[in-house]
């Protein structure tokens, strides 16, 4: 990539000036630990036929699947949580399905619009990463330049219409003396998973092994440590692809799309246009 930056180079940036490098084709790579203190989200874009079926089917399973924003049919911009977003070229990676199957990982889907396309924002847990730090509580993917990883688990979700199946989680190592305290933390921002669903032994909700994570980076578990499991918005792409839709796109893991609104607050951005 010329001239691209790298995600070293993008700490401590703003939001804005993350996804402006993401929308010059500067920066593919994942956004954990960048824009601080801004909600990053998820994201879900199918058909408009579809679409409230899955919006249904998010009500019913907040917690891996909390609603931030919808967009009008056909309209790229998410006024409310940005007013510059495009929401065609301001993700580092898109993955695109057609059919229930998975077609192929872009950094712009400018090609793939349509007039009948609907993007649904959900909450990411990448957003109370920070408030975890701010506390002492180390976020070991962030701390070592990885990826966070993730997990299919036997979790069943509430069905809706076409959109069904199992949870998948994201892990982060804690301290034993500060997961009551990452539990409260987490808790604080339920746009963004919320509080843990499960401590522990991973065999409890079928997962066989830490190291082999589904998507993402595996990272150390260190004495003193035990593993602690968020619901994860890789969820609805799981539940998209399973529903085979003619077409649906979505974020790649830990790529996200970063928000202007705060992480903690209600997403209050005004329009300036259609």
């Amino acid at each position: 990539m010329p001239n691209s930056v790298s995600h070293s180079d993008l700490i401590g940036s703003p939001a804005t000036k993350v996804r402006a490098a993401i929308r010059a084709g500067l920066y593919d790579g994942h956004t954990a630990g960048l824009a601080a203190g801004k909600l990053q989200c998820n994201l879900a874009i199918l058909p408009e036929r579809f679409a409230l079926d899955f919006l249904r089917f998010c009500q019913r399973n907040p917690k891996p699947c909390p609603i931030v924003g919808v967009s009008d049919s056909g309209n790229a911009k998410l006024p409310t949580l940005g007013r510059d977003i495009d929401i065609r070229t301001d993700v580092s990676k898109y993955r695109v399905f057609r059919d229930g199957a998975f077609s192929e990982e872009v950094t712009d889907i400018s090609t793939h619009w349509a007039d009948d396309l609907v993007t649904v924002a959900l909450g990411c847990s990448f957003t109370f990463e920070n408030a975890l730090q701010r506390e002492g509580i180390p976020v070991r993917h962030i701390e070592t330049g990885k990826n966070v990883p993730m997990y299919r688990s036997n979790i069943d979700l509430v069905p809706v219409g076409p959109f069904g199946g199992q949870m998948v989680v994201t892990m982060r190592p804690i301290p034993h003396a500060q997961v009551d305290r990452a539990r409260d933390i987490s808790a604080r921002f339920p746009q963004a998973h919320g509080s843990p669903i499960m401590v522990g032994d991973p065999d409890q909700i079928g997962i066989s092994d830490l190291s082999q994570p589904d998507w993402g980076d595996s990272v150390e578990i260190k004495d003193g440590e035990v593993p602690v499991y968020w619901a994860c918005g890789v969820t609805p792409q799981n539940v998209l692809l399973a529903a085979g839709l003619p077409i649906c796109i979505t974020h790649s893991p830990g790529h996200m799309l970063i928000a202007d609104v705060a992480e903690d607050a209600e997403t209050t951005i005004l329009p300036t246009d259609n």
